[in-house]
Order: structure tokens, then sequence, then C-alpha cells
């Protein structure tokens, strides 16, 4: 049942989550030596420029599993190709721990506040909207992080795979949708992804609230 203000808590962090996710990729690869993304135009945190439709509406079903519109990249520009698309693969997923970390610093601030905007408490919905922002960030690290083609996983992995099995491993990536769809039709996906999910996000709220 859709719920309206579930939707507008849940939006802001799902849109920065894909956002920074896709950012990261393409400037990591910028750094590397690709202009690809900035002549793409992919080079910003405008949402608009990398929501891909069905993986922002996945997303936010699941808060967990969802993807963007991938930003394009030229291994061919790279000093180092195998290396170096595994350094930019990881930095999405790595920029959603980070985005989950911030969020958990700001839900165990505003948990601790008492903030009134006109006799309406403002903290409760700032610490919900927060709190789903750990969770979808790691949900959204840990399900890229699948060593399943086309997700980042697979290209951080196959640096580390024999030289003979690279190519046809990422060519593998039609059959890698099939294997994410019957994984999250079966149910084995979100038993696989939830208890992650669940075990770092508790550690973060735990850890933040330290600070």
């Amino acid at each position: 049942m859709f719920d309206l203000k579930i939707f507008l808590f849940l939006t802001p962090p799902l849109l920065l989550a894909l956002t920074v996710h896709e950012f990261s990729h393409g400037f990591v690869a910028y750094v590397l030596g690709d202009p690809t993304p900035k002549l793409a135009d992919r080079l910003t945190l405008n949402p608009i420029k990398h929501l891909d439709f069905f993986g922002t509406i996945t997303l936010f079903i699941t808060q967990a599993i969802g993807w963007a519109k991938p930003v394009p990249i030229n291994p061919n520009y790279f000093k180092n190709p195998w290396r170096d698309m595994a350094l930019v693969s990881v930095a999405g997923p790595f920029s959603n721990i980070i985005l989950a970390f911030l969020f958990g610093l700001a839900f165990n601030l505003f948990n601790n506040l008492n903030l009134n905007f006109q006799n309406f408490a403002i903290s409760e919905p700032l610490a919900l909207m927060c709190y789903l922002g750990v969770k979808i960030n790691i949900g959204l690290g840990i399900f890229n992080l699948l060593p399943i083609p086309p997700l980042d996983g697979s290209k951080i992995i196959v640096k580390f795979l024999p030289l003979s099995l690279r190519v046809s491993y990422l060519k593998s990536e039609i059959f890698g949708f099939l294997i994410i769809i019957f994984l999250a039709m079966t149910g084995i996906l979100s038993k696989i992804i939830y208890p992650v999910i669940t075990f770092l996000s508790d550690f973060i709220f735990f850890l933040t609230n330290i600070f």
C-alpha cells in the first residue's frame, strides 16, 4: 500500500544514494585519465542526469536493490585498465558506505535533539529520513558489490581472475541479469542481502553513537 509519508522521507536519501554512487564512478574514472564521464555530462550531482526509472523504482520498493544509468567509461584511457577499472567500480559502493556513515551521524544527532518549529517536532522526521538513508546506502553498496556481471563487484573481482577468464567472465553480463532476476524472484537475494544490511546498519548506528 502506498504511503505518502514514507515516500517523502525516502525520496531524498534515495536520490542522493544513486547520484553520489554514479558521480563517484565518473569522478574516479576522470581522475585516472578518462574524459568520457565529463564529456557525457555525468560529473554532476544533478540526480536527473543519473537516474534510471526502473532501477530507482526497484530501490524505492526494496530499499536495498537498485541501480542508476551507468556512467560511460572508456578503459582505453587508463594506464592500467584492469586495475583502474576495479578502482572505478569500487568507488560507487564505497561512496555509499561513506554516505551511510554520515547519515548515521545525522540520525544520532537528530535523535538526541528536540527541535521544534511552531509546535511541530521536526527532529523525529529528520531522524527517520537519516535512518532510511543508512539502510538505503548500505543496501545499494552491498547489492552492487555482488560478483555478478554487470554489477560493480564483477568488475572488481575480474582483476584477480586469470587473464584467460577475464573477458569471457565479463561477457556473461546477459546471463548476470537473468541470475539477478532469478535470485530476486525466488527470495534468495533478499536472504543474502538483508542480514548483511541489518548487521552493517546496526554497526554504523552503534559506531556513530559513540561520536
